[in-house]
C-alpha cells in the first residue's frame, strides 16, 4: 500500500482549486491529515457518449486525491442511470434499458483513463444492490425522508410555479444517490455544486446507519462555450474530452475572455499564485494561447499542442487552410451531406450531424450549406469545415 501524502501544501491546493464548498471543512483537513487512506465516492449516471471538460474538472480533482495516496471509487449508476438524476431538468428525462447504460459506462471507463489511473481505482455499480432490493427494502430506504424534504429542490419548485409535473421517480432519485454513500462507506465525494442537495442525503443515511458522515468538497461549475450556461452536451456548447486535437484548441480560442481563470483554476495544475500573476500581466490572446496548449497538451501530446497553435495562427490569423488537415477516405461519387458530416467521427451520429447543418455551421470548400441532404459530388477532394475550427479534406477513393 503506498504512503499518503499529507504535506500541507498538497492540501491547501486541494481545498482552494476550484472549490466552491466545503461539509465540513475543518472534517476534511483532519482527514487528510490524518495519514488514512480515505476512500473517495464519485458517481457518474452514463446517459451521453461524450465526456467533455465540465467532467474533467472533476476528475482532476480525483487525480489530486488518487497522486496523494487515496482509493477513488468510481460508481457507475447502472441502475439510476436508466432513469437519470433529475437535477436542473425542466422535464423528466426518458427511461433507459440496462444495456444502454452498461454499453455507456464501458466507453465512460475508457474516457476517463485519459486522467485517472484506472488500474488504482475501484469501480463499482449501483445495479449491485439496486437490482436485488425488494419492494419491501425499497419503501424502508425511502421511508427515512419527507415529501416536503425531497420537494424543497429547487428545480422543483420552479416546475410547480410553472404548474409542470414531477414524475414520482425522480423524487426518489436523492435518497438512491444518498444510499450509495452507505453502501460504499464513503469518507469523501467530490462534485460539482449542483449536487450538493443529493449528496446531503448520504450524509443523513449514513448517519442513520452508524456510519461516520462523507465529507464533501463541491467544485465551481465550468461554463461552457457560451460563457453563461454549464458546460452540457445538450446545449451544445461543450469541449469534448475526445474531440481531435485541432478542434480542442480552436473552441478553447474562442471562449469569452472572462472564463480564462476558472479554466486555468480548474482544468490546469499551473500554481494558484502563478495564474493569478497571469491574469494581471498578459493580454487576453497570449492567456488564451497559453490555456489552449496546456489542455490539448493533457489530453493529447504536447507536439499536437504545437501543431494545433501553428494550424490556428495559420487558419485564422494568416486566413489560410491548416496545412495538416484532418483527410477522411469515402467512396467516389455522389453522397448526402449529412453521411459526409455523420462520418467524419465515430461517435457523431446523424441526427447530430443535421443539427450542424442545418445550423449553418458546415461549410463545404468554403460555401455554407443548411442543407442536410444536399448532394456533394466527391469526384476530387472536398475541405469540410464543421463548425469554426475543425477542417476535413474529403479523399475518393474507388
Amino acid at each position: 500500500m503506498s504512503k499518503v501524502d499529507v504535506s500541507p501544501e498538497k492540501i491547501n491546493d486541494f481545498l482552494e482549486r476550484g472549490v466552491a464548498e466545503v461539509i465540513t471543512r475543518d472534517s476534511v483537513a483532519k482527514k487528510l491529515s490524518s495519514g488514512k487512506a480515505l476512500r473517495v465516492k464519485h458517481g457518474v449516471d452514463p446517459s451521453g457518449s461524450k465526456l467533455h471538460l465540465g467532467h474533467a474538472s472533476v476528475y482532476l480533482k480525483l487525480r489530486d486525491l488518487q497522486d496523494m495516496g487515496h482509493k477513488i471509487v468510481f460508481l457507475v449508476g447502472g441502475f439510476t442511470g436508466r432513469f437519470g438524476d433529475p437535477t436542473q431538468r425542466q422535464q423528466a428525462r426518458t427511461l433507459k434499458s440496462k444495456q444502454d447504460t452498461d454499453l455507456a459506462a464501458k466507453d465512460y471507463i475508457h474516457q476517463i483513463s485519459k486522467i485517472l489511473d484506472v488500474d488504482r481505482l475501484e469501480i463499482r455499480n449501483n445495479g449491485e444492490w439496486y437490482d436485488r432490493m425488494g419492494a419491501e427494502d425499497l419503501i424502508k430506504l425511502i421511508s427515512n425522508f419527507t415529501a416536503d424534504q425531497v420537494l424543497e429542490r429547487d428545480m422543483f419548485q420552479e416546475r410547480k410555479k410553472r404548474g409542470e409535473s414531477i414524475q414520482l421517480h425522480e423524487t426518489i432519485y436523492p435518497i438512491l444517490q444518498g444510499y450509495d454513500s452507505v453502501m460504499l462507506t464513503s469518507d469523501l465525494t467530490v462534485i460539482g455544486t449542483d449536487q450538493i442537495f443529493n449528496e446531503g442525503f448520504g450524509r443523513d443515511l449514513q448517519k442513520k446507519n452508524g456510519q461516520e458522515p462523507q465529507d464533501i468538497v463541491a467544485l465551481n461549475i465550468l461554463a461552457g462555450l457560451d460563457g453563461k450556461q454549464k458546460m452540457g452536451k445538450s446545449l451544445n456548447n461543450y469541449i469534448a474530452m475526445d474531440d481531435p486535437a485541432p478542434e480542442q484548441f480552436g473552441k478553447i480560442m474562442s471562449l469569452p475572455d472572462h472564463l480564462m481563470i476558472d479554466y486555468f483554476t480548474l482544468l490546469t495544475r499551473i500554481p494558484l499564485e502563478e495564474i493569478k500573476s497571469m491574469a494581471e500581466s498578459a493580454n487576453p490572446r497570449d492567456l488564451k494561447l497559453k490555456l489552449a496548449y496546456e489542455i490539448v497538451s493533457f489530453f493529447h501530446s504536447p507536439l499536437d499542442a504545437q501543431n494545433a497553435q501553428e494550424n490556428f495562427i495559420n487558419t485564422f490569423s494568416k486566413k489560410e487552410t491548416p496545412q495538416n488537415t484532418e483527410t477522411q477516405p469515402v467512396t467516389r461519387g455522389e453522397h448526402e451531406l449529412v453521411e459526409l458530416v455523420a462520418s467524419i467521427s465515430p461517435t457523431m451520429s446523424k441526427s447530430e450531424a443535421r443539427r450542424l447543418i442545418t445550423g449553418g455551421a458546415v461549410d463545404v470548400d468554403g460555401v455554407t450549406i443548411k442543407n442536410p441532404y444536399e448532394i456533394i459530388a466527391v469526384t476530387k477532394p472536398v475541405i469540410l469545415k464543421v463548425g469554426k475550427h475543425r477542417f476535413i479534406k474529403i479523399i475518393p477513393q474507388k
